[in-house]
């Protein structure tokens, strides 16, 4: 455990910063706490202009310094800006060396790592500003807010969750593995349920046609594993073996025992298909060097056949397919697992599982001001805002139904990047808390864009004929629905901070350099040395206290799970 005293520091630093704001007013003179009825809870001298510096974990290709026109009208409604820096490179050193230095921004969203701003007496205790200042944000958590605190022993709230919607029903499929609609559709529209079933899709199309129409080679499969992005490779051995995602572990749903996951047989063999598909000529040979930038300039080429990555970690490339009208060369998604003994989880809800979020640093300039801020956001005009626009300019309310404006619509499919950049819809997403998709406001109309009627309308034509053949209206049709998996009583296993200097987090760093060594050597190694490999990958891994990682892990779920169970 980390040292008591620094959680006591970082607390009575937070008491002192609310009650001193509380005597004087803040640097805007008030300390007059919202109304459930006002949804920005701004008075007059809650608009004075204000500052906020603020680092992400998260990239934000688009962000535009609040100059899009969602951002102009945040900053009207609340008087702030934001002088933001997003993650390059690897975030967690980022994170690490903010901790390290002291120089904190006013507000930091630090995913899990989390941990090392509270050890640090980086963040403040947010529980009583939510309490006095952020009435909108306490509407929508209600009895989840124990969801948000830090630990069974220092229930802290340190944290403005924003990654987990609350109440969400997913309708969207934006994982599982990824056909080009012109594959599938050469093949005569086959069942995809299998490896074994994608790899066949794409081997009889690259044997008709090994180039595109330049004369360069089509790629089989390409994967992305530059930097971090190498977790959306590695988490493909629990995605087609049956596990929910719950970061580097498999979770046991009666024991709540912690493995790590790459130690489970069943994975083996998913590795060892990865082999077989390079060994073969199949897999992309630059998957493991490749930068993502290049990645997406493949996609963008038209030329890779097959993904097995979720919708954001390609979406840039298949944008410019869809800006230059190549429909057919954009994607599908199919629930593909190692075989059908599996399932895949992609909508395997997690619940609202607190999380990954924003914080309040100890420095911040005006603490009361941030709180208000993030509780506008996650008012219902702030997230109707977010999501849709400004009416009149992007979208319209005729007989009661908000509907885009077509061109708007249009320009959100076919020109997304450009038009999020101009526009700032869905941009301040993990800024806010939010209700997930499939939930209504106080008109009657979905929060988000994600419901069955838009997705449809959003469709083009290669698409609609794909899902028609599969006599699907949508692409969640395909997978497996919610209710057949049993709710997870600690959520999502990787929203979990943990302290510094616990062994979980001190044994992952090791496990995680020896797995992105030897994944990488064994998927390029020649089949007949795989095992070899592997045996020598799982003999390290020992070698390294994996068994005393799994066990101090183990001991967090079960603590998550006992916190959460006096809500």
């Amino acid at each position: 455990m980390r040292p008591k005293f620094k959680r006591v520091a970082a607390s009575l630093l937070a008491l002192t910063l609310v009650a001193t704001l509380a005597a004087c007013g803040g640097s805007d003179g008030s300390s007059a706490a919202h109304s459930d009825n006002d949804s920005s809870g701004a008075n007059s001298n809650d608009l004075k202009p204000i500052t906020f510096t603020y680092f992400s974990e998260d990239s934000s290709t688009n962000w535009n310094n609040m100059n899009d026109e969602v951002g102009k009208v945040i900053t009207e409604k609340t008087g702030v800006t934001l002088d933001a820096e997003f993650a390059v490179g690897d975030p967690v050193q980022k994170i690490s060396l903010i901790a390290a230095t002291g120089n904190y921004p006013d507000l930091i969203a630090a995913k899990a790592d989390v941990g090392k701003l509270v050890d640090a007496g980086a963040i403040i205790d947010l529980t009583d500003l939510i309490d006095k200042h952020a009435p909108n944000i306490k509407k929508m958590l209600g009895d989840k807010l124990v969801r948000t605190k830090y630990s069974l022993d220092d229930q802290a709230i340190y944290a403005i969750p924003t990654w987990s919607a609350v109440d969400e029903v997913k309708i969207k499929a934006d994982g599982g593995f990824e056909l080009q609609h012109r594959v599938v559709k050469e093949a005569g529209y086959p069942e995809i349920r299998t490896v074994k079933d994608f790899e066949k899709a794409i081997q009889d199309y690259i044997t008709k046609h090994p180039t595109d129409e330049n004369g360069n080679k089509n790629i089989g499969l390409s994967l992305n594993a530059d930097d971090w992005h190498m977790y959306q490779v590695t988490n493909l051995g629990f995605k087609t073996t049956g596990g929910p995602d719950d970061g580097e572990y498999y979770i046991d749903q009666k024991t709540h025992q912690a493995t790590y996951h790459f130690r489970r047989p069943e994975e083996k063999e998913f590795f060892r298909w990865l082999n077989h598909m390079n060994a073969i000529g199949l897999l992309d040979p630059e998957s493991f060097v490749q930068k993502t930038d290049q990645f997406k300039a493949k996609v963008a080429s038209g030329r890779v056949l097959g993904l097995a990555a979720p919708e954001w970690e390609y979406g840039d490339g298949e944008n410019a397919l869809k800006a230059a009208g190549k429909f057919d060369q954009t994607y599908g998604h199919y629930p593909v697992t190692m075989s059908k003994e599996y399932k895949d989880t992609s909508f395997w809800s997690a619940g609202f599982d607190g999380g990954y979020g924003i914080s309040i640093s100890s420095t911040c300039k005006d603490p009361v001001r941030a709180i208000k801020f993030l509780d506008f956001l996650a008012s219902e005009e702030g997230q109707i805002l977010n999501n849709w626009g400004i009416e009149g300019k992007h979208y319209t309310m005729e007989n009661g139904k908000r509907t885009l404006i077509p061109e708007v619509q249009e320009r959100a499919i076919n020109d997304a990047a450009a038009f999020q950049k101009e526009s700032g819809l869905g941009l301040y997403w993990n800024l806010m808390v939010h209700y997930g998709d499939g939930i209504k406001d106080s008109t009657g109309n979905y929060f988000t864009r994600n419901y069955p009627e838009l997705l449809t309308a959003n469709y083009n034509e290669a698409e609609k004929e794909t899902l028609k053949a599969y006599k699907a209206e949508h692409w969640k049709d395909l997978f497996p629905k919610e209710d057949e998996f049993q709710p997870r009583a600690y959520g999502a296993a990787y929203t979990m901070s943990l302290p510094n200097d616990d062994p979980a987090v001190i044994l992952a760093a090791k496990m995680k350099d020896i797995t992105w060594k030897r994944i990488p050597e064994a998927v390029m190694s020649k089949p007949e040395d795989f095992d070899k490999i592997w045996d020598a990958y799982m003999a390290e891994l020992e070698k390294a206290g994996v068994k005393e990682m799994e066990e101090a892990y183990t001991k967090h779920i079960k603590n998550r799970v006992e916190l959460w169970s006096t809500q």
